[in-house]
């Protein structure tokens, strides 16, 4: 028998507090309770039909790890249909299935499948709705998708959900594959009447029977099996108001009494963030019903829609999980080898709430430290193998999954300029065939290749579906003073990338004190960049300020053009037509020579002294001479 124990790995790795590292240790310290191996594979049996409605009611009672639900499910045949198929932990038990208020037979398999036989044969285009009577322990109990735990010095009962990536079938009959949203639900939650119930969307009212209350809510967005969720305690509740840009719309706050003060004086900054996400990409997603937090008893968060489910109010958690409002629920990632658009923008859109709050300075500081946090080790992509989607702690790694996919998008609008970057995003995530559906990465690639005219396809290579990262050694020296030579050398940390094209910025320091930044794109290893300047360069920097994934690179004052190299090799004639001879005596041994052009292009290659350039165009070109006994910088003009 399969079982789906979904553990609290992924609960802790939704938070961002402020650093990378912080981020790393508490990955690391949950992945030490955590199952290392989750076996769910997309389920075919589920794949011949679309779900348009649940009824979710829900009993239960946050002392007690059970529970009792009636699931109503409305779905539509995509080929005609004698039975059709639910994902549910075995361990769960239906006692009855009925279709429009008629008795069906019905099993359940080792496979974690409730199979039900249709009354008729439903043929494709048409619709129906089956029910669902079912209860049980659910099996994950202690650990992720169904938790009863206490808080407070009174230990008062409380009871959660967290789904995320395979746990819904663990507490209710569900599709749990990534190709499918529910259009609408209705969420009724009975419980001890004492006790506060929390869901998806608006709160349409309570009712109370024999100390037992009820309490329904309604949400009507597309929403996927793993992000609806429920919590029962003695809450506190209290609300912000947004009103934004034509979004006007409550943050609803579920906390536990014990913690009601320090909530208070943390979540209103949810407001200022809400308002700068909604100017970068458009309306809240859900501002016709709700945003809210509830308080759980994990260290991190989940970004259940419409109500993220909070461990503590620290600013980058509240930052984070508000992020996957837009990426991960408005637009989930369509493959769990995609997982990257979800997690890679809400950690980058925390670090955008620090550049907006903090300003620079700080901003640099989270670049730096989330770096640092990716080049610890030397391997892993951002895109996941069909193996690494079997690992919940694979999918949710911090270094990979959300550092380098933030540094990723960092990097790109460095590429791509603000301008051109913030339209392509909003772009995707207002796409009216992604939004509120489901998208893998190429269709984030084309959006950003529409908006900036640039071809993406090297850069998502290198970066997303391959591995490591490059260390440089830029070599430089100031021939002239007008002039820089500046030579990149890259080694690769895996051998999945032979290199790694990217923008590289550098930084010259002039001897009195000048400062020229600079962005060299560097397209080929060992290429050299011939840069117009009018100071003494002193000294350069390599990526001052933390812009682009790499590790331990450095800089070199070349050894160029020293006296006894220029007193023993000439160039003639220069100017020159045709040919042109590299003369030295007899105690310098020719190695090579390049010609670079104004760019700082390769356009010519010659191991031997005598050069043909009649095919080069008229201009100014500059030529390395190597030997050994140093090499010689010199601009020479083609006629």
């Amino acid at each position: 028998m399969i079982r789906f124990v979904v553990v609290c790995l992924f609960i802790f790795v939704h938070i961002y507090s402020g650093t990378a590292q912080e981020l790393i240790q508490i990955a690391e310290a949950e992945a030490k309770s955590a199952a290392t191996k989750i076996h769910f594979k997309a389920n075919p049996n589920t794949a011949n039909y679309n779900i348009t409605y649940h009824k979710l009611e829900f009993s239960v009672d946050p002392k007690v790890a059970a529970i009792s639900g009636k699931v109503t499910t409305t779905f539509t045949a995509l080929d005609n249909l004698t039975t059709v198929t639910f994902d549910l932990d075995d361990n769960m038990t239906v006692t009855s299935v009925t279709q429009n208020g008629n008795a069906v037979s019905f099993s359940q398999n080792s496979n974690d499948e409730l199979v039900i036989t249709l009354q008729t044969t439903l043929n494709q285009g048409n619709s129906t709705s089956v029910t669902i009577n079912y209860g049980g322990n659910p099996t994950s109990n202690g650990f992720g998708s169904f938790e009863v735990n206490t808080h407070g010095t009174a230990n008062t009962p409380v009871l959660w959900t967290l789904s995320e990536p395979y746990g819904a079938l663990g507490w209710w009959p569900c599709k749990q594959d990534l190709n499918d949203k529910i259009d609408t639900i209705d969420v009724y939650i009975t419980a001890p009447e004492q006790y506060v119930s929390v869901s998806n969307g608006l709160e349409q009212g309570t009712t109370t029977t024999l100390g037992s209350k009820t309490t329904h809510f309604k949400h009507q967005y597309p929403i996927p099996a793993y992000l609806i969720a429920i919590a029962v305690t003695d809450y506190e509740t209290y609300s912000h108001q947004v009103s934004h840009n034509d979004n006007n719309f409550p943050i609803v706050n579920y906390v536990y009494p014990e913690s009601l003060t320090s909530a208070q004086n943390s979540t209103l900054v949810t407001v200022d963030i809400m308002e700068h996400f909604i100017d970068l990409f458009g309306d809240y997603p859900y501002k016709n019903e709700k945003y809210g937090h509830a308080q759980f008893g994990w260290g991190g968060g989940m970004e259940h829609t419409t109500v993220s489910f909070m461990g503590s109010f620290n600013r980058g958690l509240i930052a984070h999980e508000l992020a996957h409002q837009w990426f991960g629920n408005k637009v989930t990632c369509g493959s769990w080898k995609d997982i990257w658009l979800n997690e890679g923008f809400a950690t980058y859109l925390s670090g955008l709430t620090i550049e907006h709050l903090d300003g620079e300075t700080s901003f640099k500081s989270w670049r730096n430290s989330t770096i640092n946090s990716i080049t610890s080790s030397t391997s892993g992509a951002v895109y996941l193998s069909d193996v690494d989607t079997t690992s919940v702690s694979r999918i949710f790694n911090s270094r990979l999954t959300y550092n380098k996919g933030a540094m990723v998008l960092h990097m790109l609008r460095k590429k791509l300029g603000d301008t051109n970057f913030f339209k392509g995003i909003k772009n995707y995530i207002t796409d009216p065939n992604l939004a509120y559906g489901y998208a893998k990465t190429p269709y984030l690639i084309t959006h950003l290749e529409t908006a900036s005219s640039l071809d993406l396809n090297e850069f998502f290579n290198d970066w997303v579906y391959n591995q490591g990262y490059p260390t440089y050694n830029v070599a430089w020296h100031q021939p002239t003073t007008n002039t820089i030579n500046i030579q990149v050398n890259q080694t690769q940390s895996h051998t999945s990338v032979s290199f790694f094209e990217a923008n590289i910025p550098i930084r010259l320091n002039g001897t009195n004190g000048e400062v020229l930044d600079l962005v060299l794109n560097n397209l080929t290893n060992g290429e050299i960049f011939v840069e117009n300047i009018n100071f003494p360069v002193s000294s350069i920097d390599f990526d001052p300020d933390y812009h682009l994934i790499s590790r331990n690179s450095t800089t070199t004052l070349a050894v160029e053009n020293n006296p006894f190299v220029l007193e023993n090799i000439s160039l003639l004639p220069n100017p020159v037509n045709t040919d042109l001879t590299i003369k030295t005596s007899k105690n310098i041994i020719f190695k090579k020579a390049l010609l670079y052009n104004t760019l700082g292009k390769e356009v010519l290659k010659s191991n031997s002294k005598h050069i043909n350039i009649s095919e080069l165009s008229a201009g100014i070109y500059f030529i390395k001479v190597f030997t050994d006994s140093g090499n010689l910088y010199r601009k020479i003009i083609k006629e």
